[in-house]
This record gives C-alpha cells, structure tokens and sequence, in this order.
C-alpha cells in the first residue's frame, strides 16, 4: 500500500470516529445517553486518534513549527473543539487550531462536501401527437388498411326507364410502415460500479426521453424517408392560406380555416400550433374596442378553446413566419394513425467493447406514422 492510500485509509478511520462521535452527542442531547458515556467514548478512542496522529505526521512532510507540540494534546483539543462546535460553544485558540475546514489534514477532509445522488435534467420538449391521433400496435413489419377510393354514383329513373350501371366504388390499400429508432453510450465498467444514482437506468430513462421527442418530431414534418410521414408533409392534406397580413396569424383566417374543414371532422378536431403561435393569439385584439379577442383561463370555463375546440402546444410545429404551416386543425384520431410494433427495447452488451473497459448499453423502438385520411386535416399556411 502505498503512502497516498495509507493515508487515505486513515482519513476514513478518523471521518467514522468522527461520524460515531457526532451520533453519541446527539443522544446526549436527546437524553438517551449521560455524560460519562461520551466521556467514556472519548477515553475509548483518544489512543488510537494518537497512533493516526503519530502515522499521519511520519507520512506528511515534516513541519517545524509542529516538532515539539504533544499529538495527544491535539486529539484533546480536536475532541473539546468538536464537542464545543455541536454545542454551539465558543472555541479557544488551540481548538481553532487543531479544527479547521480549510486546511485539509486538520479537519478539511472530515467535512466533505454533501453530494446528492440526483441529477439536475432539463426538461425535454416533445410534440404530444400520440393524445390525439389513432394508436394501433402491431405485429408485423407495417399495418395495411382497405381504404376506399372512390365512392358509388347513383341515379334517378322512371318508373319503367332503363336503369343502366352506375360507377362501382372502388377500395385500395394503405399501407403504414413501422421504423425503427436507435440510440447507444459506451460508459466504463468502473463508471458503472462506482457511479452514485444508476447510471443504467437513467440511460434507459433517458433513451426514452429522446425516442418521445424523435417520434413528435417525425410525427409532425416526417418525410417519410427511414421515418414516419408527417401531418404538414402530406401533400394530400389541404387546407387555408392567408390572404391579407404576412407571416402573423389572423383570426379571420383562424375561422376560415375551421370552416374549411368538413362538419363531421369539425365536431371533433383539435388545433396543434407552437407555444409562441398561443402567445400570438392571445394577443390578437378588436381593432374597435382594443380588448383581446381571446381570454382563456380568464373569463371561460374550463379547458381553455379556441372557436370551441381544443388546442395542445408542439414545439415541432413552424413559428409564425412567411409561408409557415404554423397551424393544424382536424380530426387526427380519423386522420392520423401510429403504428406501434416494438416498445423502448434495452440492451446491455458486456462484450463488444471489453477489450476497453467499456459496456454498450443500446435501445431500439420501431413505430410508424401516416395521415391515412387527408379529408380530416387541414392546414392553416401564412401569408408569403
């Protein structure tokens, strides 16, 4: 062993007296224990307090000034200190002296610094589209759905007139691919033993995390490439443009847009913009009487609407700017389907990267997305 962890192993030893001690105190202030018990506990550990005294200063370089000074009469001094200080009782010089934070060997390092095993995280900002649209799990590579094409015609006759054959309707099938999502970290065998939280399952937490935020993301301007389609890339997805002011979002064009939208999907659609696009319309204001046109929260009940309808907040979705699809309204649980074929999958591989010390922990989720019904979407575009 060498000096260094000589010294270190002592340290240890002087912080569990130390701990004891500090415990026996706190019974006799309690009442759970008399004087003479933390006397006696004092008597106890006074020789061995010396013998790491003695060790310490043969390990440490010699200082003159502490030659001639009696080790026993620092460990008494150490103790009375120490008594004082829980007491809350002032300290004599040679108790300052033999207790002191800022010198590491004469109490510094019986008063490290208290760390917490939780880790400060930022919040992770994802687009919500699982609340609202249709999810399907699956257990094949996609999902095919019969979807008509093109509907029936019929016809008025007379009594006796020729009734000739009216267009059929017509069925295809849409087809809902499933992708997959990956992540992977290398972290040390030793980071592993010795971190202070677990460090495996904050990586499994924080894979999942990054897979909600990935999927909103496709979830809202996927291209569908190694990806799920998204509801603003569709081409088949309609919808309103602005026609006056650029780049801001209108009121007018805000009921133009909910209009444009089909009856039977309007009963049940919901409004998807940016946090910022909420702030602009809650600012939007009569241009005769100067109130604002839309007060939730201050003067409505309950979940806070616009026209009537619910909203949620994607971050995922464009700003206010020229030429933005910065809104979406529709019935996305008619419109939009998410396919799920695997759940966030962890795998700890010991292998791989053993010849440097590493272990590689890896998550795979496979999940697709698809506007199968376009009809029920529509997209507010603002002005160029």
């Amino acid at each position: 062993m060498t000096d260094q962890e000589k010294l270190v192993a002592l340290i240890e030893e002087q912080k569990k007296i130390i701990s004891d001690y500090q415990a026996k105190n706190e019974e006799l202030m309690k009442g759970k224990v008399g004087r003479p018990d933390l006397d006696e506990y004092e008597r106890k550990f006074n020789d061995r307090l010396e013998e790491i005294s003695r060790t310490v200063a043969e390990l440490k370089a010699p200082r003159p000034e502490l030659k001639n000074e009696d080790p026993k009469s620092e460990t008494k001094a150490f103790f009375s200190g120490l008594r004082k200080s829980l007491l809350g009782r002032p300290l004599d010089e040679i108790e300052k002296k033999a207790m002191t934070v800022g010198d590491a060997t004469t109490g510094g390092y019986l008063a490290p610094a208290e760390f917490v095993n939780e880790l400060i995280r930022f919040d992770v900002l994802f687009s919500p589209i699982r609340s609202v649209a249709k999810v399907r799990t699956t257990s094949r590579r996609s999902i095919q759905i019969p979807k008509k094409t093109a509907s029936a015609s019929a016809a008025w006759v007379s009594e006796i007139g020729t009734r000739s054959e009216t267009t059929n309707p017509k069925v295809g099938i849409e087809n809902v691919p499933t992708h997959e999502m990956y992540a992977l970290a290398r972290v040390s065998r030793q980071d592993l033993e010795d971190a202070e939280f677990d460090l495996q399952a904050f990586l499994a937490e924080e894979f999942g995390e990054r897979f909600g935020a990935l999927e909103g993301a496709a979830f809202v301007a996927g291209d569908a490439i190694n990806k799920p389609e998204g509801i603003l890339t569709n081409s088949s997805v309609g919808g309103f443009t602005g026609t006056t002011t650029s780049g801001v979002i209108l009121a007018d064009d805000l009921v133009g847009l909910y209009y444009s939208l089909a009856e039977r999907y309007a009963g049940q659609a919901t409004w998807l913009w940016k946090r910022s696009s909420t702030l602009a319309i809650s600012l939007l204001k009569n241009t005769v009487t100067g109130d604002y046109m839309w007060k939730p929260g201050l003067q409505n009940q309950g979940t806070p609407n616009v026209l009537g309808r619910p909203y949620i907040e994607c971050p995922d979705m464009p700003a206010e700017g020229k030429g933005a699809k910065a809104v979406a309204f529709g019935d996305f649980r008619a419109g939009y389907l998410i396919a799920d074929r695997l759940a966030t999958e962890i795998l700890v591989d010991p292998y791989s990267s053993k010849a440097m010390g590493m272990i590689e922990v890896s998550a795979r989720k496979r999940v697709g997305g698809q506007v199968v019904l376009p009809e029920a979407i529509k997209i507010y575009t603002l002005k160029a």
